[in-house]
């Protein structure tokens, strides 16, 4: 798939960089992961390896300070953990099995990084409340905030995947379009990256409709370039959360058809992505700037990580 992806999917026009401290972010978020139990030597702990959290973070944010690029990383290898617990693990089978476990997680959420956290919220739990802490330790409320809403958005996209999965029910194209931008956990990392950067414009500028457009132009990037890059392992998934099977469904298209209709779908937005980048680089607003550039570097760094990272091989 790898080499569809390459010969098919235009190459984000961004300098591919790579943080310099990714190799020791690599061990120190492994670690990271087992003391919290989130995985244990064998399977586990391999899969994670293999899924490279601290490649992809290093280049997303490939300029930020140690720490925050540390958290992000430690984000990313929850995020892996949780997908795969749903994906491979059977968590994600039925609602039912997932509810209790989305539940503990959002009462962690409902916290905000404050207090201790309860035994019963598990692992996971306890993992994602370090995170919170973590985030609320740097005094950025609006950006905890905004951290806490998207993680709580995501949970909840995994119940609508889990339901999917029960009832055998494929989603349509425009559905899956829109919560591929929730379970894909995009947006959680968007804000850690944020959190790196010294002059991050205020509420106003960041509810400008024209910046709100980029971030989900760039968050669809992601997931697209995720969707056919990763379509080999997922293609005998019976739940078909991938861009490639929910188009070849409603369309009616044959496989190849439908892998060329998905990285036109990449091209195209990437088109419109540079497009509407262009218009704000115009105005000059230093902080706008900023935000671009973090968008800039996650959706190269998708397109680099996954031409290397193991998950997918």
């Amino acid at each position: 798939m790898r080499t569809f992806a390459v010969s098919a999917l235009r190459e984000p026009p961004f300098p591919a960089r790579r943080h310099d401290s990714t190799d020791r972010l690599t061990g120190e978020s492994t670690a990271w992961a087992q003391s919290f139990g989130l995985i244990e030597s064998g399977h586990r702990l391999s899969r994670l390896r293999r899924a490279d959290a601290a490649g992809l973070a290093g280049r997303a944010a490939p300029d930020g300070p140690l720490d925050e690029v540390r958290l992000l990383t430690d984000l990313i290898s929850w995020l892996f953990v949780m997908d795969d617990a749903c994906d491979e693990d059977g968590l994600g089978a039925a609602p039912t099995r997932l509810a209790p476990v989305v539940a503990k997680l959002l009462d962690v959420l409902d916290g905000h990084g404050e207090g201790p956290v309860t035994p019963s919220a598990g692992p996971l739990g306890a993992a994602l409340h370090d995170l919170c802490r973590r985030v609320r330790a740097h005094g950025r409320s609006a950006l905890l905030l905004r951290f806490v809403s998207r993680v709580r958005d995501y949970l909840l996209a995994l119940l609508w995947e889990a339901s999917n999965r029960e009832h055998g029910r494929a989603p349509g194209v425009a559905e899956y379009v829109q919560m591929r931008r929730h379970t894909g956990g995009v947006h959680p990392s968007f804000a850690l990256t944020d959190l790196a950067l010294a002059g991050f414009p205020g509420a106003a500028t960041r509810t400008e409709p024209a910046l709100l457009t980029v971030d989900t132009l760039a968050a669809d990037l992601v997931c697209w370039c995720n969707d056919v890059f990763s379509y080999s392992k997922e293609r005998s998934a019976p739940d078909g959360h991938n861009l490639v099977t929910v188009i070849a469904r409603e369309s009616g298209r044959d496989e190849l058809a439908a892998l060329h209709a998905a990285a036109d779908r990449f091209n195209d937005t990437l088109s419109a992505y540079l497009a509407a980048e262009a218009e704000l680089l115009a105005a000059g607003d230093p902080a706008v700037n900023q935000v671009l550039a973090a968008r800039r570097n996650w959706v190269r760094a998708t397109y680099d990580w996954s031409l290397v990272a193991a998950r997918y091989a």
